[in-house]
């Protein structure tokens, strides 16, 4: 049996913006119609956002630090950071922003052991104790970064392969809403099916090991 033998498939924007109309029952080549399809896609990606973390947007940065400073500002790209370390390989403990107001003498120097993300528009990074840069030089940490805009119809979009599916159905049914309001409920069945199947498949695997508990008696019959 031939097969192809590449495994390239992707798709254009001008290719899911056609895809979704099509899903609508609508062939169309307006300019504003084009224009808005990309304007429902990056919506949908902001959406995305709201759903959890997505392994194809998980990132490793470092951080250099500096001596007495406690705040960093993270690349405009990052939403949120899951986990962070010192480059001595020693964790830091992620807190929320009441755990972090209460902290003592904010300013004390030493290798920091907790941090907090202040999420605004681009988020800021404290830490806890400030760190002693002669000694401890880096922050890592793995951050949650933005789906990058649509941009030109010639590009592809910024998703692992898994979520062509459920992007596909998605951007239809936001434009179902605009266009084809007798296909909304129908539509939006089936985006949230094929979005819940692609969350559910990005996942880590990773063995899994149960001991069973073992229970003693007290010598009584």
């Amino acid at each position: 049996m031939a097969t192809s033998g590449t495994t390239a498939f992707d798709l254009n924007i001008d290719d899911i913006i056609e895809e979704a109309y099509e899903r609508c029952g609508i062939r169309t080549n307006s300019g504003y119609d084009l224009k808005s399809a990309r304007r429902s896609l990056n919506l949908l990606f902001s959406e995305w956002g709201n759903r959890g973390v997505h392994l194809f947007k998980v990132e490793q940065q470092t951080q250099a630090l500096t001596q007495g400073t406690a705040q960093y500002t993270v690349p405009t790209k990052v939403s949120d950071v899951l986990e962070a370390f010192i480059s001595t390989t020693a964790g830091v403990t992620k807190i929320d922003r009441s755990a972090f107001a209460a902290l003592p003498n904010k300013g004390a120097q030493g290798q920091p052991s907790q941090y907090y993300v202040d999420r605004q528009n681009v988020p800021i990074i404290n830490l806890y104790l400030t760190p002693d840069a002669s000694t401890f030089t880096h922050l890592k940490y793995f951050s949650i970064n933005r789906i990058e805009d649509a941009g030109a119809y010639t590009n592809q979009a910024d998703v692992a392969y898994r979520f062509l599916p459920c992007m596909c159905s998605g951007l239809a049914y936001y434009l179902a809403m605009k266009k084809s309001p007798d296909k909304i409920q129908t539509l939006r069945l089936v985006y949230e099916d094929e979005l819940q199947r692609a969350l559910t498949e990005d996942g880590q695997r990773a063995s899994v090991y149960i001991s069973p508990q073992s229970y003693f008696g007290d010598g009584v019959a």
